[in-house]
């Protein structure tokens, strides 16, 4: 399954969000050095119940709005 992700680093809350056009991830790591990308992985791990490795940043790896991919969901 392919999503639209948009991202909100340094957030008071981790929290993952489904709108109309995509999913929306609040993270509370900051967007340097990867730490935001790896956090919103865990959590988007976490919500589709399903292991890390089965989820992917497709592309907007340096941006707020991504597209992931999830593996078995």
């Amino acid at each position: 399954m392919t999503l639209t992700v948009r991202v909100i680093p340094k957030a008071s809350r981790n929290l993952v969000k489904k709108q109309e056009d995509g999913i929306k991830v609040y993270v509370t790591k900051p967007a340097h050095d990867g730490l935001a990308n790896r956090q919103v992985i865990a959590l988007l791990a976490e919500y589709f119940k399903v292991k890390i490795y089965q989820v992917r940043i497709i592309s907007g790896e340096n941006s707020r709005n991504k597209i992931v991919e999830v593996s078995g969901a």
